[in-house]
């Protein structure tokens, strides 16, 4: 089965996607190894920031992380829940290897947050 055949809308999500990074400024504004500014216990993994100029529901720029690689192109995304804002979101993962988006789905998988990782399929 063909990529388009298991998913014909799902090229067309991750091709939306993938217009607004390449449109986008990335502002990393939490970098690897700092503390959320109102949860000092909270450290972040990765790079986290946003794109600039794009809105999620939380009224900020659409959520990034940015791992490792070299290419940094949209690997997966992860849907969060968060109870405590009572919200739901999605984070771009770009460049990141599988260890990399295991860690950030850990990440968001604590205390009142959940998390839901779907990786970018593989187009055969």
């Amino acid at each position: 089965m063909t990529y388009e055949q298991t998913s014909p809308h799902s090229a067309h999500f991750w091709q939306h996607l993938d217009a607004l990074v390449a449109a986008s400024e990335i502002i990393i504004d939490r970098p690897a190894g700092t503390a959320h500014p109102r949860y000092p216990e909270v450290i972040y993994p990765l790079d986290y920031g946003y794109l600039q100029a794009t809105t999620s529901p939380d009224g900020d720029g659409i959520d990034v992380w940015i791992g490792n690689l070299p290419e940094k192109h949209i690997v997966a995304v992860i849907c969060t829940v968060d109870m405590h804002k009572r919200d739901s979101e999605i984070k771009l993962l770009l460049g990141c290897t599988p260890a990399e988006c295991e860690r950030i789905l850990a990440h968001h998988n604590q205390g009142i947050q959940a998390g839901l990782l779907i990786y970018r399929p593989m187009m055969v």
